[in-house]
């Protein structure tokens, strides 16, 4: 399939980055085509952690990476990561459009400030600057590559910054450096997408965060401040929606989220804290732990209809070996009306109560065991493990093509 989308069906925190890197071992291009420094990507390869918030994490299995204009973009955090990529023998064919928005210190200073005006109603953001640089996007006061490679055009732009927000801004002779050293590295990365496909190549659009973060259809105002679901790697890259051959859907085999905002099917106590450690669920760009909590399938259903899912992988199958029974939440009970299929509203979550159905659980496995299993194929998997990803199919109605079962690229059931 020459145009495969990738994107969360949860709260992000998918494992999108190895199922990136997977799929982009025979692909031309990857691209990050919405969000910012604010995500974490991680991929484990040959032994070694690499860990991306701004490069398209595919770019690690050796397509060439492109930052979208869709994008947010922290250009430290590309200065770093494209030395990362160059440490492992990659990344010379990097390209990051003209037109992709520059994150600068005032932004992070404002992320900060909405937080504590917020209060007891704060988001959970990470401090990264996202939400103000999308603000000054739509204001149209917003510094763009291109203009950090003007110094004039850019000197006046950050003066309307330091009036509309009232406070002191990125030193021009900094950017003006910065716009030296990604210079290079400018193009229409719109145009060069558009030629691969015409050309038959394969090219991977990678999303951030997930379905449920989303700022139109996620959980309001818990959300991030971009479009997260399939439709934007189309309006962030500038392909058009026939374009598109395959959408990826990545969900974890239970559900976590970080941050503040409604959780239908969290877990607490003794159960809750045991997923977390064994699943490392704490974040890569934060550190901060993340809520777990069992499955949701009526938000899952939601997720898979708006982004058109071709096919499902799941990952983490692997953190619930040990445990005797599973929990599934199939449905919601709504004031005593029962609902398969949810949207994200706050409102409508924070009163439902989950329907859960129970499966047997299978024993402790040890990454032996997992790498043993992904060698062998599905028919290894132990017998409870195929009921729990049959039960995934049949509830949302996709098929599961892929299951993850460790953090490692390899450690993998190709269905």
């Amino acid at each position: 399939m020459p145009a495969t989308v990738i994107t969360g069906l949860q709260w992000g925190d998918e494992g999108k980055g190895k199922i990136s890197y997977l799929l982009c071992r025979d692909a031309d291009c990857v691209v990050r085509f919405q969000g910012g420094a604010n995500a974490g990507h991680t991929v484990i390869a040959s032994g070694r952690k690499l860990k991306f918030n701004m490069l398209p994490a595919g770019s690690a299995a050796g397509a060439t990476p492109c930052i979208a204009s869709g994008t947010v973009v922290d250009l430290e955090e590309v200065f770093e990561e494209l030395e990362l990529l160059k440490s492992i023998g990659l990344g010379s064919g990097f390209m990051i459009s003209r037109a992709a928005s520059i994150v600068l210190p005032i932004h992070k200073k404002l992320d900060a400030m909405v937080e504590e005006i917020r209060g007891g109603r704060a988001v959970g953001t990470t401090m990264r600057g996202i939400g103000p640089t999308y603000s000054d996007k739509a204001l149209r006061t917003g510094i763009k590559i291109e203009d950090i490679l003007d110094k004039d055009s850019l000197v006046d732009k950050l003066e309307v910054l330091r009036k509309l927000h009232g406070l002191e801004v990125e030193n021009p002779g900094k950017l003006i450096e910065y716009g030296e050293k990604i210079r290079p590295y400018v193009g229409d990365v719109e145009l060069f997408v558009n030629d691969l496909l015409d050309e038959g190549r394969k090219v991977v659009f990678e999303g951030a965060q997930g379905t449920l973060l989303d700022i139109d259809h996620g959980t309001y105002p818990y959300v991030t401040s971009s479009n997260t679901i399939a439709g934007a790697a189309c309006t962030g890259c500038g392909v058009g929606p026939t374009r598109i051959n395959e959408v990826v859907g990545v969900m974890k085999a239970y559900s976590t989220r970080v941050g503040a905002g409604v959780f239908p099917t969290e877990l607490s106590g003794e159960l809750g804290d045991r997923i977390r450690e064994v699943g490392q669920e704490f974040g890569t760009t934060t550190g901060r732990p993340r809520r777990v909590g069992w499955l949701d399938i009526p938000l899952l259903r939601y997720a898979i209809r708006i982004s058109n899912v071709t096919w499902i992988a799941v990952t983490k199958l692997d953190v619930l070996s040990g445990l005797e029974k599973i929990k599934i939440c199939v449905k919601y009970d709504l004031d005593g009306r029962i609902l398969e299929i949810a949207p994200p509203s706050v409102r409508l979550l924070q009163r439902v109560k989950p329907i859960y159905i129970e499966l047997e659980g299978w024993g402790e496995m040890t990454e032996d065991d997992w790498r043993r299993i992904s060698e062998r194929g599905w028919d290894a998997l132990p017998e409870e493990a195929k009921t729990y990803i049959e039960a995934i199919e049949r509830h949302t109605g996709s098929p599961v093509k892929l299951v993850s079962v460790g953090a490692e690229a390899g450690l993998e059931v190709v269905r």
